[in-house]
Order: C-alpha cells, then sequence, then structure tokens
C-alpha cells in the first residue's frame, strides 16, 4: 500500500490553520507519559527489507509534523518522501490579512470543493502584539475539520489544537518569523483514495525562515499514534530536523531523525537514528546519508548510494559495525512504498 503522507497536507493545513478556532484546548503536558515498548526482535535478511520500508516511513511521517505549526509556508515533498522546509509567500499573506480582523471570531467555511468545512478559531493573549503582526506566547489555535475537501485530493476531519511556545519576527511585512508551537492531533484523520490516515498524539514543532531563503524545520514529540487501514503504528521520544537553503540551485537539503516505533508490521520495536545526516538537492531524494534501525541485538543500516538507489546492510549487532551478514539493494521509491 502506498503511504498517504502527512507531507501532502501540510500546504492545506497551512492555509487552513491561517484563518480563526475554540478554547477547548488540551495541554500535551498533562498526559501521562506513553509506556513502553515492547521487546526487540531479530532484524535478519528475510525480513530486512520489510523493517527498513516501516521505519523509513515513520521518519518521514515524523518530519513532516514540523509543516503542520501553520502561518509559516512549507512545501510538501515532490513525490520523494522528504517534506522540505520552504518560502510561501501566499500562505504568509493570507495570515496578515487575518491578523488584521483582530478580534477574530470562530468561523466556519465550507471547502473549496465541498462538500465539508472547517472552522479555526484565534485565541491571542495580547491583541495588540497581534495587529503589529506578532504571535505572543499562549497564543492559541484550534483548526476543526469535518470532512474537509479542498481539491487537493484528500479528505480531512478531525481537530488540531496549537500554543505558540516562542515567536521572533514579523508575518504582516516581511514575513520572516522564527516560531516554535505545540500541537496535539485529535482524531487528524486523512483519506487518499482508499487509503485512510488517523493520528493522535503531540508534537513541539520549530519553524525558522529569519535566514530566508535559507529555512529549518525541527520537531519533537512524546508519542504519536498512526492508523493506516490494516496497520497500527505508535512512535516515541521522536525527533527530526530538516534544512533547506532555496538561494542556491540546486537547493540542497538536510534532514536527521530519531526515535522509536511500534509497528503492526513488525514484531516488536525498532529505534532507529541518523548517525550521518541525509543530504541532497531540490526535491531529489537523499543521495547521501544513512539511517540506522536497531531491535534487540540486531540492526540495519539504510545508506544512501545516490539520489535513486539505497543499500541495506544486516548486523546482528547493535550498532551495525563489521561485516554486515546481508547486503540487499532496493530504491527510495520502494522504501517509500510507491
Amino acid at each position: 500500500m502506498k503511504r498517504a503522507f502527512i507531507s501532502m497536507l501540510i500546504p492545506l493545513v497551512l492555509i487552513t490553520a491561517c484563518s480563526n478556532s475554540d478554547n477547548s484546548f488540551t495541554d500535551p503536558n498533562d498526559d501521562p507519559p506513553p509506556p513502553p515498548p515492547p521487546g526487540g526482535f531479530a532484524i535478519t535478511p528475510s525480513n530486512g527489507l520489510q523493517v527498513s520500508q516501516v521505519a523509513y516511513q515513520s521518519v518521514v511521517t515524523s518530519g513532516d509534523m514540523a509543516g503542520l505549526t501553520g502561518g509559516t509556508g512549507l512545501t510538501a515533498g515532490g513525490g520523494n518522501g522528504f517534506s522540505k522546509p520552504g518560502i510561501d509567500a501566499q500562505i504568509g499573506g493570507l495570515l496578515g490579512r487575518v491578523m488584521q480582523t483582530v478580534p477574530l471570531p470562530p468561523i466556519e467555511t465550507i471547502c473549496g470543493s465541498g462538500p465539508g468545512t472547517f472552522t479555526v478559531t484565534f485565541d491571542v493573549v495580547d491583541p495588540l502584539v497581534f495587529a503589529t503582526g506578532a504571535l505572543s506566547a499562549g497564543d492559541t489555535i484550534l483548526v476543526e475539520y469535518d470532512n474537509c475537501d479542498e481539491g487537493f485530493g484528500e479528505i480531512l476531519d478531525g481537530t488540531i489544537d496549537f500554543t505558540v511556545d516562542a515567536f521572533t519576527g514579523d508575518l504582516l511585512v516581511t514575513n520572516l518569523f522564527d516560531v516554535t508551537m505545540t500541537m496535539n492531533l485529535v482524531d487528524f484523520q486523512v483519506t487518499i483514495g482508499t487509503d485512510v490516515m488517523m493520528s493522535n498524539g503531540d508534537a513541539t514543532a520549530r519553524l525558522n525562515n529569519l535566514a530566508a531563503p535559507f529555512v529549518s524545520a525541527s520537531v519533537t514529540g512524546n508519542m504519536m499514534t498512526t492508523d493506516m487501514n490494516s496497520s497500527s503504528e505508535v512512535l516515541t521520544s521522536y525527533s527530526s530536523a530538516q534544512t533547506v537553503d532555496a538561494g542556491l540551485d540546486p537547493a540542497p537539503f538536510t534532514m536527521t531523525a530519531s526515535g522509536t516505533l511500534n509497528s503492526s508490521q513488525l514484531n516488536g520495536a525498532v529505534s532507529y537514528s541518523t548517525p550521518t545526516p541525509f543530504t541532497g538537492f531540490d526535491l531529489n531524494y537523499p543521495s547521501a546519508g544513512v539511517l540506522l534501525v536497531t531491535s534487540g541485538e540486531s540492526s540495519a543500516r539504510l545508506i544512501a548510494v545516490n539520489d535513486v538507489d539505497v543499500r541495506i546492510e544486516i548486523y546482528s549487532n547493535a550498532d551495525g559495525s563489521g561485516t554486515p551478514d546481508e547486503t540487499i539493494l532496493t530504491t527510495w521509491a520502494e522504501l517509500e512504498g510507491a
């Protein structure tokens, strides 16, 4: 099954998050800590490809969470599974227009292609600061989707709560800023064709374009559960960070990630990290970098050969050292499930 990545939703979520929301916000700090993942299992030549696919797709999904912070402009990946931070003046302009309408009442809007609606409420701490084009710590946004179809091939349903943790910059004139937001996804469902993905959990995302056209995005979270068709995944203690320099041609990007994943597609939990950051150019797949996946006393290394091919090395140790037990050659597209 081709995975319905959140990266497909970023432009839509950014636009709608800049319109309005409700005061029924929840604090992720009130949630109990995530349960420990189940014990590990052996990564072997027979299951190494599947383990690598599931882990890689989890890395992509966690990275895409940064794009849900809204009001910033983050471009979705061009079919390559990696969402790169970017700049979108149109989206920034939408937020700027909304910021000039203080106070902001909750407004229900019919989605572009219909049927369905979304409602956004923007509750600001200091209306005077907000009116100058800045956000304040404690500003909150609630985006509520009701079978919303904006014509991009996705139908959205559920809610996302946003709380501004920190903000520097200006959203009305320069659209340059450094923003950190904490968000909760509550039954946030995405339907793309026959693929249905529902997410629940927390994330804290930071997006910085003060040095534009160089942009950086990062995300950390305690726990995120995702149910897709017949599979279920729980991501704990996860993080990722991405950069892109759109001032260069081709535009270089980087990505790092870490976390622990418990998937119904696997026989236990795996942990992953990027001992060598992924790097590449434009909307291509990474052309360099390593993803290390471990479970029990075994591991797999996903090594970027170029922006098409990947080499997977299977090891009978947890640090991926020495001579591999097996080497599997595959492609980024296959790992993505395309």
